[in-house]
């Protein structure tokens, strides 16, 4: 297909900053992937001074594939096309110096930052406390502010606490060799920013920046944007403002306006017309969505058919909700031909699922639950992985020191802190400087005891590795680094300490194979840790609204559309009700086809019954598109009996040895 002529001008204009306003479905990906091309092909600039950033690696993955497929041979070789982060991780390799960090720094990860606050908060400080404190942490950091910074921004006793924490983290992370996740933006803006002539050069390296989603951009990553974009504004936007539903992780969609002060000679390019939904679901996107102010107005239309009502359920509790929903992913499953990976179930929250899964496994419809906690993001998985991290590599001082942290030895965080920086004085990894005795002679007796016994095993698991099996590593690691031990005293009950040495179980079977070398099981582990979860298949999709972004689906249903839970209770109280109303848009415009608005008029919540209340955003869509329960007695009554024939022309062919439809085969 063609280009249109929006998306045509975007891609031919180069001459100067430009912000492309996609909406929902109108081809953005493409756009940016075509003018990656344009820019090669043209000649106006290399591949190697190029960089498209994304918010995802899916993302990015995606779209250096489309990108592969539009260049020849070796043209887009040096292309880079990454997330945000990963292009701030490359920034920091090339200039760890001068960021004050040494080469082979180590990433911490979410466990490893709430631990390092819970060191540094006195004992028995309350879990909420230490989130608390580590959100207003990385939220200073996503404004790109120092310690110093943060302190003079601070208007609250808490935000001072908050303040004077994020000296001292940063003090411990600089001991480790380590920087977190939002030292990756913030360290390159920084840098950048303080020196003029060094920003040039980096302006030289990439010449073009192309930033996808930039209405989720936080204050850190925009400042990173203007800084790699030069006075010139040599870069292209692509973002939707009725898209932002990130501002709980810090994103700004005013930074779409930003760009317009910024850069005086920013043009705009709008992309409206639609390629996924039909007419009436987009009419009823756009009738909602214009309940919000708008810095720049857009309308989505399309050329696609008008289309059925969207219909709006009543049920009487979530299990009755749940039903409905499961009677008719069968009924369309069987009827239309759909197949089951083109159904999504979308909620405002992960708990909304359970009664669904019930309803359809009883159907026996095959889904894949998106959000849940994945097997590798497990503490005890995560323990054991930087465990064999450690075997593999002695230069891993993440690995070190979450391994030696699990299980607990008594080794605290101050400890950790002085042998980083005996080993940084020495030139030495962790793991080889707990080895040295002239540093243990420098701890305390029972930390130096401590730290030789820890050695100790990973010595003879090193052993191990050369001569056994991984799978018996795995299962050998669990029991000699006292994991297991540990995690018997920390399960309420045997049922609690079954379930967690399963995730062990499974684990050593993902490591069962021939190779058991300790470089073959480092590049396991790579592969593991950068694991692809797969796409779920040929199955219905149930996920959260803010998972669903960027995915589009033939039949959509919408559960829990009740006051205080779409729109939030939190967003009620706060009168915050744009980024709810946004959410709902963004749900509403992943339907192609079929698309199913559910609200409950009752639920129990600790033993009562409340009653709830429909969804306000209900009363904002155009009335007339949609089809309420009970409006329609005779259409209804119609609808059932069509199902009816359905499910008994399915249950013939089912007694004759034969599948009524694509959509109709059971899950395995």
């Amino acid at each position: 297909m063609p280009l249109n002529a929006p998306q045509r001008d975007a891609v031919l204009y180069t001459q100067g900053p430009l912000l492309v306003l996609a909406g929902a479905g109108s081809g953005k990906t493409r756009v940016i992937t075509e003018k990656i091309a344009h820019l090669i092909a043209s000649g106006q600039r290399e591949a190697r001074h190029i960089a498209a950033i994304t918010f995802t690696n899916k993302s990015a993955k995606e779209m250096k594939e489309r990108v592969a497929k539009r260049v020849r041979g070796d043209a887009a070789e040096g292309l880079t096309i990454s997330t945000f982060h990963a292009l701030g991780l490359r920034f920091l390799q090339q200039e760890a110096g001068r960021a004050g960090l040494k080469r082979g720094f180590s990433v911490f990860d979410a466990d490893d930052q709430i631990g390092i606050v819970k060191d540094l908060m006195p004992p028995g400080t309350k879990n909420e406390v230490l989130e608390r404190l580590r959100g207003l942490v990385a939220r200073a950091k996503n404004e790109a502010m120092t310690p110093e910074q943060a302190m003079a921004a601070a208007k609250s006793a808490i935000e001072r606490e908050a303040a004077n924490l994020y000296a001292k983290y940063q003090q411990r992370l600089a001991a480790f060799n380590a920087v977190d996740f939002d030292d990756l933006i913030r360290l390159p803006v920084q840098l950048l920013e303080a020196d003029a002539d060094f920003a040039a050069g980096w302006r030289e390296r990439i010449r073009y920046l192309l930033v996808d989603e930039c209405q989720d951009t936080n204050g850190a990553q925009y400042r990173l944007l203007k800084a790699l974009a030069g006075p010139k504004g040599a870069f292209t936007c692509v973002g939707d403002d009725d898209q932002s539903i990130y501002a709980w992780r810090g994103a700004q969609p005013e930074n779409l306006e930003l760009l317009g002060r910024d850069f005086p000679a920013l043009r705009i390019i709008k992309l409206e017309q639609n390629y996924r939904c039909n007419a009436r679901i987009l009419r009823l996107a756009n009738t909602l969505i214009a309940h919000n102010p708008h810095a720049h107005l857009k309308t989505l239309w399309s050329e696609q058919r008008e289309g059925e009502k969207v219909r709006v359920w009543r049920s009487e509790n979530s299990e009755h909700e749940a039903d409905r929903v499961a009677a008719e992913i069968d009924y369309l499953s069987k009827a239309k031909e759909i197949p089951f990976g083109e159904f999504a179930v979308l909620f405002r929250g992960n708990h909304q699922s359970r009664a669904l899964e019930k309803s359809l496994q009883l159907l026996r419809i095959p889904y894949h639950l998106s959000g849940g906690t994945a097997f590798l993001e497990r503490s005890e998985v995560k323990d054991a992985l930087a465990w064999l991290r450690l075997i593999a590599n002695p230069a891993d001082d993440a690995a070190f020191l979450r391994a030696v942290a699990s299980p607990v030895r008594g080794i605290g965080g101050t400890s950790l802190a002085r042998l980083a920086e005996l080993a940084q004085q020495h030139h030495l990894p962790l793991d080889g400087a707990a080895r040295q005795l002239s540093i243990l002679k420098t701890l305390q007796p029972r930390i130096a005891a401590a730290l030789a016994e820890f050695t100790g095993i990973i010595d003879r698991l090193r052993d191990d590795a050369e001569r056994m099996p991984a799978k018996d590593l795995v299962l050998a690691l669990a029991e000699r680094s006292g994991m297991l031990a540990a995690l018997r005293e920390a399960s309420k009950d045997k049922a609690g300490f079954e379930r967690r040495k399963a995730n062990l179980d499974e684990l050593a079977e993902w490591f069962s194979g021939p190779k058991s070398s300790v470089g073959d099981l480092a590049a396991q582990m790579m592969l593991l840790s950068h694991a692809d979860r797969g796409e779920p298949g040929n199955a219905v999709r149930l996920m959260s609204l803010h998972a669903s972004k960027g995915l589009e689906f033939r039949a959509v249903f919408l559960i829990g559309l009740e006051d205080g839970t779409l729109p939030h209770e939190a967003s009620l109280e706060e009168g915050r009700l744009e980024e709810e109303r946004r959410l709902l848009y963004v749900g509403i415009t992943r339907a192609k086809e079929h698309l199913v608005l559910s609200h409950s008029l009752e639920t129990k919540r600790w033993g009562d019954t409340l009653k709830l209340q429909p969804s306000r955003f209900l009363d904002e869509l155009p009335q007339s598109d949609l089809q309420r329960d009970g409006a329609d007695p005779e259409a209804e009554a119609e609808s059932r009996k069509a199902r009816g024939r359905t499910q008994l022309a399915a249950m013939a062919a089912l007694f004759e040895g034969t599948k009524p439809g694509t959509g109709s085969q059971f899950a395995k």
